[in-house]
């Protein structure tokens, strides 16, 4: 789906097609689409290809009065996937008379944020300033992601204190593999930036420096919360499959003490029960003298395996 924006006092405005200035975004655009923003802008057709390739790495490329920067962002795949969170690349394209971004997915989180007015000033025809802006929301939705992997490993936990399952443990197995592809794609992100920031591949004044400079410190700061919740899974995921183990050693232990303990009053009644001569057998009594025996010696096995902690 092709959508063209064009900025009016710091806010973006849909417009019915291009205009020199203008914002388009490719959601998961058809060839169709592709064909008719090359045709409009003149890009080539294989680098606004190269951002629907769901492993191109971050990095940019620039040819001919055309740049291309690819980053990774984070998504949150549906509740049946396999895993909770992945990345995505995002396309950032440049012209000399406008600003194109091409993502596979229908709606690019980051896209999405700014979209809804959570970047302010935003100005379609600064496309530099555009792009660094991009930049820091991208680091910012990761942080926001990172943080919500940490609320859902929180809950996990709760549950796991008690569980005899392994479905938690394999709930936080998928969230750090979330936190894996997080990793990656965060490093991905600062050698790119960085490369940005060093070769200045397009021209930067004193605050859009102090705006990169901000998106590298979000992108660290992301990278380090992302690498201490991995660390953290990857101890808590081999201490709770002990735990596990240990509350299934509780069980059997509680349904071994049970048996025993109701095999002692079987035992004594067969004794009892035989044919053969057995004490108080002709006593009228001799039924609650026998289970007054039972559970006596029930309650004193009881009582040695509660002395020796078994329970």
């Amino acid at each position: 789906m092709l959508t063209y924006y064009r900025s009016i006092g710091g806010k973006l405005t849909t417009v019915d097609g291009y205009l020199d200035g203008c914002w388009i975004n490719a959601a998961d655009p058809t060839a169709e689409e592709l064909a008719r923003i090359s045709r409009e802008t003149g890009l080539d057709l294989d680098y606004l290809s190269y951002p629907l390739d769901p492993d191109e790495r971050s990095r940019f490329e620039r040819d001919e009065g055309q740049l291309l920067i690819i980053m990774q962002t984070s998504y949150r795949l549906a509740e049946d996937s396999d895993i909770p969170y992945d990345t995505v690349p995002l396309g950032i394209l440049h012209t000399d008379h406008c600003i194109v971004t091409v993502c596979a997915l229908p709606e690019n989180p980051v896209i999405k944020d700014v979209l809804s007015g959570m970047v302010r000033r935003i100005s379609t025809v600064k496309k530099n300033r555009l792009t660094l802006q991009l930049f820091l929301r991208n680091a910012q939705r990761f942080l926001i992601d990172v943080r919500q992997i940490n609320k859902r490993v929180d809950a996990i936990e709760d549950k796991l204190e008690n569980s005899q399952q392994n479905r938690e443990l394999l709930n936080l197995l998928k969230l750090e593999k979330s936190l894996v592809y997080f990793l990656t794609g965060l490093k991905a992100n600062e050698a790119m930036m960085e490369r940005v920031k060093r070769d200045r591949i397009f021209e930067m004044y004193e605050e859009d420096s102090e705006l990169l400079d901000d998106v590298l410190i979000e992108n660290l700061q992301a990278i380090e919360m992302a690498q201490i919740a991995s660390n953290i899974l990857t101890s808590m995921a081999g201490a709770f499959a002990s735990v596990i183990s240990n509350n299934v050693n509780q069980v059997v232990k509680v349904l071994t003490v049970t048996t025993i303990l109701v095999a002692i009053p079987t035992l004594v009644t067969s004794i009892f029960g035989m044919n053969v001569p057995v004490p108080f057998a002709d006593d009228s009594s001799g039924i609650w003298i026998v289970l007054g025996i039972a559970t006596l010696v029930s309650a004193l096995i009881g009582f040695l395996f509660y002395r020796w902690k078994v329970f």
